[in-house]
């Protein structure tokens, strides 16, 4: 995962040797436009791409899948049906979503270490605020941050520029963007089209703006060139995005922590979860809408942990940990570095001491952010409750109206009968993972499952269960209204729990891990220098990063060999009718039996679906493009194989693979089943092997 303003100095010689047939500078320049300008991050969570000069977005279905879930209702099923905007009045704002550019990123190790060495660490922040100011140097649309990468070893100012009026363009029908579900998610072979279409709009100069209908779409400085011609096998390809986290560097301890404890935990509490939410989709189809988003967001991780176990025990993870640090500490002693030693000795012990604080957060992570919603919104209101008497009235008025429309909006998608089930499920495993000093008290009380203390009980009696009750109330609030939500047992078992976390577990947790990253910080140095023959590249911290390797199969496990693309054939073959994860549109069942493929299929006559490489992605590189040696898109990253979910921790070429769907098979469902062929006229489409692409910016090295 390679910092892109580096690949010049680091990667320019390895990227001609694999193939690349374009500039270095063409991925990545400060002062032209590039393909980095192309490179969004979407909503904070995934990646996106410029694909017209009309700031055309494309992205994956399951990152776009929570503003697709929020237009949808029962009389307009989009994510049953899709949803095309065949013109621009139809295409439909999403309050919040944003879409962010990379001006540029620049090392500062340098000058970050001359500055902490003259003023010491504690005036970090002075230092990087200093720093960020004189590199905007007033910019009102710009933003900056430094982070560390490589555990403070380097150090990079990264300046951004957001956009904040994002709209949808088009999805299509959860049979295609998630064909496969749960069932296919992280395997393969898959034959799923992940994708959906947005498009930023600016203000009349063309810089950010909050929505207005006289926003004008996005003039990028450029977008992305689209290949027709496709894949062949050992070909280059590379993929730009923002990775999230990977964590290579852990100590043998750390993983054994996480493959033992961590994730068989966070497994069950979604094994639980996953077994009402599903039950209760299957019900209805108003419960289905309502809970599809969520159950994605719960299903996609869940699945994740149990490959990735799989993955680092088939592949001896802990025993590959074990040998490294055994070498390590020979080498160290040989040249006579016993301060290296005691560094990785220091980060093993205090990871120890980690343990049950990872744990703990890990379980309010779990119960907070993905199980029982009513304490979540019960949360909401404790600013407004904790400070009611120190308020003006026109401060209350404007916190209750604020509080309304977060209600209104939780209510939509809301079922108390499934939260309920949840919490019944959810506390008592919650509280076995988490140790009594850690926990709260009145979560202990509740997880006991006796009768005086009833989890159905609190949830019948308070007034956040019930719209009716909780909006009347917030619409003639006063102090009787407050000591009414102060007194309410969901109210106060959410204080409990937030405030037995940051006061037991947060603050601990973080200085714990404070402690093993200034370790961590000399013991990758100390890699580097007694490995030269390894290449050690930067973990994921959620900031731009290229990847690139070949478009190839794998062999995973003994007698078996993975093919590296599938086509339309397999899409028929997986086909069950009734079946909520192998269902298909009639439409799209005729249009592939009468191999209707238009301008779409390759050259063998097929229409390819998905196509696995040999590239080392992780979460947040969803949506990221795939690019061809010439920069052109020919694919959408969307997921790894289930053997791969291991990467994260190890990541072994020739076992993990990213998966990616072709991009033809994007613009044939967009053009042939959709019928929105006004989208494909907006892009810049390259037909011919000899043909490059036809914006004049990119041409090959001498």
């Amino acid at each position: 995962m390679w910092v892109p303003v580096l690949l010049k100095s680091l990667n320019e010689s390895d990227l001609y040797s694999m193939g690349l047939q374009i500039p270095v500078e063409a991925i990545y320049d400060e002062n032209h436009a590039s393909i980095k300008d192309a490179i969004v991050l979407f909503g904070g969570g995934c990646t996106a791409e410029i694909i017209s000069s009309q700031g055309l977005l494309l992205t994956n279905h399951h990152c776009g899948y929570s503003q697709i879930q929020s237009h949808s209702s029962l009389t307009r099923d989009y994510l049953k049906d899709g949803f095309w905007a065949m013109n621009r009045g139809e295409e439909l704002s999403n309050p919040g979503l944003t879409a962010t550019f990379i001006v540029r990123m620049e090392d500062v190790t340098d000058r970050i270490e001359a500055e902490i060495a003259t003023r010491g660490m504690a005036a970090y922040n002075a230092i990087t605020t200093s720093i960020i100011n004189e590199e905007l140097d007033g910019s009102k649309v710009d933003e900056a941050v430094i982070k560390p990468f490589n555990y403070g070893n380097n150090y990079f100012l990264i300046v951004s520029r957001t956009y904040r009026d994002v709209r949808l363009v088009g999805a299509p029908p959860s049979a295609i963007g998630k064909f496969g579900g749960d069932t296919d998610n992280w395997v393969w072979p898959r034959h799923t089209g992940d994708f959906s279409l947005f498009r930023i709009y600016a203000g009349p100069d063309n810089m950010p703006a909050d929505y207005h209908a006289d926003n004008q779409p996005l003039v990028p400085s450029y977008h992305l060139p689209v290949s027709m011609k496709g894949v062949e096998e050992g070909d280059f390809c590379m993929v730009y995005g923002f990775p999230g986290r990977t964590e290579q560097y852990l100590t043998s301890n750390a993983v054994e922590f996480v493959m033992k404890e961590l994730n068989p935990f966070r497994i069950g509490m979604r094994d639980a979860s996953l077994e009402i939410i599903n039950a209760a989709m299957l019900s209805s189809d108003l419960l289905r809408i309502k809970y599809a988003s969520k159950q994605s967001d719960i299903a996609n991780a869940w699945k994740k942990w149990i490959g990735q176990n799989q993955g680092l025990q088939e592949t001896g993870a802990l025993h590959s940990k074990y040998e490294l640090e055994k070498e390590f500490r020979m080498r160290a002693k040989k040249v006579a570095k016993e301060g290296y030693v005691a560094a990785l000795d220091s980060a093993i012990a205090l990871n120890e001491k980690l343990e049950p604080y990872y744990q703990a957060r890990g379980a309010y992570i779990e119960l907070m952010f993905y199980g029982p919603e009513l304490l979540s919104l019960a949360a909401e209101f404790d600013n407004l409750i904790d400070d009611f008497d120190k308020l003006t009235e026109e401060q209350r008025f404007t916190q209750a109206e604020a509080l309304i429309r977060v209600a209104r909006a939780f209510y939509k998608d809301y079922d108390l009968q499934v939260d309920k089930q949840l919490a019944m499920a959810m506390f008592p495993l919650y509280s076995r993972a988490v140790q009594d000093e850690l926990e709260s008290p009145l979560m202990l009380r509740y997880a006991s499952g006796s009768p005086e203390n009833s989890i159905g009980s609190i949830y019948t009696a308070s007034v956040f269960a019930d719209s009716t009750r909780l909006i009347p109330l917030l619409l003639k609030l006063g102090k009787k209204q407050i000591s009414k939500l102060k007194q309410d047992a969901v109210f106060q078992l959410a204080g409990s729990i937030n405030d037995s976390y940051a006061n037991r577990v947060k603050d601990r947790y973080a200085a714990i891990n404070g402690k093993i990253d200034s370790f961590m910080k000399i013991y990758v140095k100390a890699l580097q220098e007694l490995f030269p023959e390894r290449v050690l590249g930067f973990d994921a911290n959620s900031t731009l990063r290229l990847t690139y390797g070949k478009v190839e199969g794998s062999a995973p496990w003994d007698g078996m060999e993975y093919v590296w693309y599938t086509t339309a054939k397999g899409i028929l073959q997986k086909y069950k009718p009734g079946n909520p994860d192998f269902d298909l549109p009639d439409k799209m069942i005729t249009l592939l039996k009468e191999r209707k493929y238009g301008p779409y299929a390759h050259g063998d006559g097929e229409l390819r679906i998905c196509f696995t490489g040999s590239n080392h992605t992780t979460g947040g590189n969803s949506g990221s493009p795939a690019l061809n040696a010439k920069g052109e898109l020919i694919g959408l990253n969307f997921d790894r194989s289930w053997e791969s979910t291991m990467s994260d921790i190890l990541f072994d070429p020739g076992r993990c693979r990213n998966i990616m769907v072709d991009i033809r098979y994007v613009l044939w469902v967009i053009d042939i089943y959709a019928g929105a062929g006004h989208l494909i006229k907006e892009m810049t489409l390259s037909r011919k092997q000899t043909e490059g692409p036809e914006m004049g910016m990119i041409s090959a090295p001498g």
